[in-house]
């Protein structure tokens, strides 16, 4: 429970554990007023609105369905605050999860494991509500790592309110809970249990470990055998390990970098965990990726005594090179090295410059030097294309000098061009490219600009649906789009606005569809359909849930709330789906937008107002 306290209470099947601090607040125990709300949120007709039919994963052979059955203030409480605590349980048993407030039942779809899982997290965490459980080591279905932490460090790793718990939690998609396993308590420890996959639990056990070793020095070394020694060999690969180093004092700040940022870095482009616990970095994964987080970290160091050169990087499979005009590296690189610094951040990568040693200095006035990106694939190919285009900024036509429109028939990563007209292009990338984003987030693929060259790289479905984007973004500069059917979509959500609520929903020249797009990452506008009736499209290749804040499914809560709030306006007025005829139609230059709002027009205050769009200008 996020505002502290300590619950004690029997498993249902007289297994037991102790959960403490699971990071959610005292919102649990609502009233039944809040809970109706809920109930109505989620039992909302779906008639205003409908999905493109979703890409289903295939159903595993065990597949089936539990129910349990559990009291009012447990329903409360398995919820959590906007249904997150729910949410969390399934994602980390990967089971579907229902909760019937009305008849008090909560149901369990999955394999036979995921149904087990869902309904162990479940019981742990309403039995928090009442009192300390007990854990049997029956209790463990290989999802569950359990670590000593001395009683001196339990404060410092559960955070005020629980909140360090609850971040570690979210970072990586694992249930902690500090439990009593046997009989009676430790005085000088209190074990935390870890739930969740093998790669999950133990980032979050390093993550929990470097806290303990800051409130008390030299604590790994007592139990680092068990540490290094855990999970060996279980993952899916059978190469699961741990591999470790030891830094100075000077070492370990520039390893760490910027508020862990190196680290982080490190982590992400390796794919392998990186922790520093102390002046030990561990390293966890794969044999591959600890190889590589070495090699890296390796780099690194060796970039302090000068120029850095990768020996057979041609034959490496996790690196791009990219040629950088000499007159171009200050621009690419930024002032202490900044500009660098933000695309591996954004890509997940580590980028640097390579030199011989005998070559430093050399064609400064001329020529190119070798930018290498180490990272997964898609994360290489965004900051390749992020480089490409600041050179092209720089140098127009170094990169797309003959380059001409190309669509790949390759299923899986390939990237595919499109060439764009001077108008279209600063269109398409709108305020500080702002469009460009907002269209490569719905996609889920990547999109950039390199001069008036469109690169899109991504899967086969991915790169169709961007390039269906930007169509479709273009044709609005001419008029109304016609989208006929969306019934064979699986990244489409069409919803039918009452007439008397479509300037209220998408704003003045659309400046509330930008701020709904903005917020849930999505891709939205009105289109007509086959019988020329008007209605709203979200696109997003993200459907959502009910409680998260990105995807089709928030931006459709959003629409629902801005219809409601524009009905109670009117005194509970609408006439229902729009039916005008061709005739009351009115041509517009962007169907996105609106009849310009009154200055005096009520609004609510926790909507912000966004600057108009230009009809002239860019995107805004």
């Amino acid at each position: 429970q996020e505002e502290g306290g300590t619950f004690l209470a029997p498993l249902a099947d007289h297994s037991s554990i102790v959960f403490v601090g699971m990071g959610r607040d005292n919102s649990r125990d609502r009233s039944q007023h809040s809970r109706s709300r809920s109930r109505s949120r989620s039992r909302r007709s779906r008639s205003e609105s409908r999905n493109g039919d979703a890409g289903k994963k295939s159903k595993p052979d065990d597949y089936g369905v539990d129910t349990m059955k559990i009291s009012d203030d447990d329903a409360a409480f398995i919820l959590g605050k906007g249904g997150k605590t729910k949410e969390k349980v399934a994602r980390v048993s990967e089971a579907e999860i229902e909760l019937f407030e009305r008849d008090l039942i909560l149901e369990f779809r999955g394999s036979k494991l995921q149904r087990r899982k869902a309904k162990k997290y479940a019981e742990g965490v309403m039995a928090q509500r009442t009192g300390p459980v007990n854990i049997t080591e029956d209790y463990d279905d290989g999802d569950m790592t359990m670590l000593m932490v001395p009683q001196e460090a339990v404060g410092f790793v559960t955070g005020r309110a629980g909140n360090f718990l609850r971040t570690i939690e979210e970072e990586w998609c694992t249930l902690m809970f500090f439990c009593e396993v046997g009989s009676g308590r430790n005085k000088d420890f209190e074990k935390l249990a870890i739930f969740g996959g093998v790669r999950a639990r133990r980032g979050a056990e390093l993550k929990v470990l470097s806290a303990v070793e800051t409130k008390v020095p030299g604590y790994l070394e007592k139990i680092k055998s068990d540490v290094l020694a855990r999970d060996k060999g279980k993952d899916d690969s059978g190469t699961w390990g741990t591999d470790t180093m030891t830094f100075q004092d000077d070492e370990l700040s520039y390893a760490l970098g910027k508020q862990g940022g190196t680290r982080k870095k490190l982590e992400r482009s390796s794919e392998c965990i990186v922790q520093y616990v102390g002046h030990t970095a561990i390293f966890s994964g794969t044999r591959v990726q600890r190889k590589r987080a070495r090699e890296y970290m390796k780099w690194l160091f060796e970039q302090l005594e000068g120029p850095v050169w990768v020996e057979g990087w041609e034959d490496r499979d996790d690196c791009t090179m990219v040629d950088v005009p000499s007159d171009c590296i200050g621009y690419i690189t930024g002032a202490r090295r900044a500009t660098l610094g933000v695309m591996e951040e954004e890509w997940g990568v580590l980028m640097f410059f390579m030199n011989k040693t005998e070559d430093k200095g050399r064609g400064r006035g001329g020529g190119s030097e070798k930018l290498i990106i180490f990272g997964p694939t898609r994360g290489r190919r965004g900051a390749e294309l992020k480089v490409m285009s600041g050179v092209e900024t720089k140098t127009p036509g170094f990169f797309t000098k003959g380059v001409r429109e190309k669509t790949s028939d390759e299923r899986g990563f390939d990237t595919d061009r499109l060439i764009f007209k001077d108008d279209e292009l600063s269109y398409a990338l709108g305020k500080e490219g702002s469009t460009r984003k907002k269209l490569e987030g719905a996609a889920g693929a990547i999109l950039q600009y390199v001069g008036h060259c469109a690169f899109i790289a991504g899967t086969g479905k991915e790169r169709k649906r961007c390039r269906e984007f930007v169509t479709w973004l273009l044709m609005q500069r001419r008029g109304a789009v016609t989208i006929r059917d969306i019934n064979s979509r699986e990244d489409a959500t069409e919803m039918h606005i009452p007439e008397n609520c479509k300037g209220w929903v998408t704003g003045n020249r659309g400046s509330e569809l930008r701020r709904m797009e903005a917020e849930t990452g999505t891709y939205m506008f009105l289109a007509l359909d086959e019988r020329g009736e008007e209605r709203l499209i979200i696109f997003c290749h993200d459907a959502g849930s009910k409680v998260s804040p990105h995807g089709r499914m928030a931006a459709e809560r959003l629409v629902n709330e801005m219809i409601q709030e524009k009905l109670r306006d009117d005194g509970g007025g609408g006439r229902g789906k729009d039916s005008r005829s061709p005739s009351r139609r009115r041509d517009r230059s962007d169907s996105r937008d609106r009849n310009r709002r009154s200055p005096s027009r009520r609004r609510s205050p926790s909507r912000r107002r966004y600057n108009s769009r230009s009809r002239s200008g860019g995107r805004r």
